[in-house]
């Protein structure tokens, strides 16, 4: 059945606290991630990025928590990049992330859907600069989402295959020190 984003969780865009304010970042605080933390990156979940902002830095901007299980989509610069919050996580404005109403739809099955559909994002996106996906726009944008006995169907063939391609992937990490 197809379901704009909107009607099966809600999207949220992130926020970039000034850099101006170097006590806006810190070592060990809520985990912050952009697009470049990303870039090249193949596991499904992910716990933090290469920086972390503090509570301060988190109010006087418009980076919003999000829970774990939230589906981060990269919405420009590049489009497409898509991972699962492991924990709660803040993102930049080169986002645009679902947090499911999991009554409706399993994570990790939006996690999927959002991963293939990266071309489909690509061509719906505007701007003269650089393409960028807006919270309405992402909002708007359709998916087929099955029904929940469905979507287990299918993660019970995806979920080993993934963990077996991240488990090789490691390996090869390993060998390659």
């Amino acid at each position: 059945m197809k379901f704009r984003l909107s009607e099966i969780g809600k999207v949220v865009g992130g926020g970039t606290p000034s850099t101006k304010h170097p006590e806006y970042y810190t070592e060990l605080g809520i985990p912050w991630l952009t697009p470049k933390d990303l870039s090249g990156y193949n596991k499904m979940f992910i716990a933090k990025g290469s920086r972390s902002i503090t509570h301060e830095g988190l109010a006087k901007s418009s980076a919003k928590l999000l829970p774990a299980n939230s589906i981060l989509v990269s919405s420009r610069a590049p489009i497409g990049y898509v991972a699962i919050a492991k924990n709660t996580i803040a993102t930049n404005q080169g986002f645009k992330s679902i947090i499911p109403n999991e009554k409706l739809v399993i994570p990790e099955y939006l996690y999927f859907v959002m991963k293939t559909s990266k071309q489909d994002l690509e061509q719906i996106a505007s701007g003269s600069t650089f393409k960028e996906i807006s919270t309405k726009v992402m909002s708007n944008f359709e998916v087929d989402i099955p029904s929940l006995d469905e979507q287990k169907k299918i993660l019970r063939y995806l979920l080993p295959i993934t963990r077996k391609i991240e488990k090789n992937s490691k390996i090869n990490d390993n060998l390659m020190v």
